[in-house]
């Protein structure tokens, strides 16, 4: 590392530099904290839903066995047919501490499913609610998961900025600084010590003027 010259601007410098790095590292551990945080609580989330998720399945397989029994498959099949793939989906961000999150919405549902659901029977219309349910718990878990995966990368990128204002810019900053106190306080000796052995010799020029 090149050493700065020792002056007392650059050592004036030096000191801000230190306050602001401390600044930023205090800030960026609240930021570290509040992320993670925010991360238990999204994983808290995410298990949760994964666990209900399964139940969802079991009952829609369950409707479906129940709705198949009644109707037979083949009805049921044909039944399928007329239903839209799948309900639209619209994303949102949302901002984090700087990191953002998407926000996963399912659109309402189609006019012509609506319709069509309204002249099937009981038994195909609880099977279409019971995937319906399926298709919520299920964006909501990838909403939550491609957070969480947003948040740990945030996290291990704010860790590094840490580490590095703790083990490598604060250090290095505080070393220059100590060192070019210790040359200004050097040079302040010598000055004096210049200053008192001119003092002297004039004092002494003087005393033989007045001599002779």
């Amino acid at each position: 590392m090149a050493r700065t010259n020792p002056t007392r601007i650059n050592l004036i410098n030096l000191r801000k530099n230190i306050v602001l790095a401390k600044k930023g590292y205090d800030l960026l551990k609240r930021k570290r904290e509040v992320l993670v945080i925010e991360f238990l609580k999204v994983l808290q989330d995410s298990t949760y839903d994964r666990n209900y998720m399964l139940e969802v399945l079991n009952n829609a397989y369950k409707t479906t066995a129940i709705a198949s029994t009644y109707i037979g498959d083949f009805e049921l099949e044909q039944a399928s047919a007329y239903v839209d793939e799948t309900n639209p989906v619209h994303i949102k961000i949302k901002n984090i501490m700087g990191v953002k999150v998407p926000e996963i919405q399912s659109g309402a549902q189609s006019q012509s499913e609506t319709l069509n659901m309204m002249q099937q029977s009981i038994a195909v219309n609880d099977v279409s609610d019971s995937f319906k349910d399926l298709q919520k718990i299920v964006i909501d878990i990838a909403k939550r998961e491609q957070s969480m995966k947003r948040i740990v990368l945030e996290i291990e990128k704010v860790k590094r900025r840490v580490n590095a204002l703790d083990y490598i810019l604060l250090p290095n900053l505080k070393k220059e600084a100590k060192y070019i106190q210790f040359r200004l306080e050097e040079i302040d000796r010598d000055t004096f010590s210049a200053l008192k052995h001119v003092k002297k010799k004039l004092s002494g020029k003087n005393q033989e003027t007045q001599a002779s």
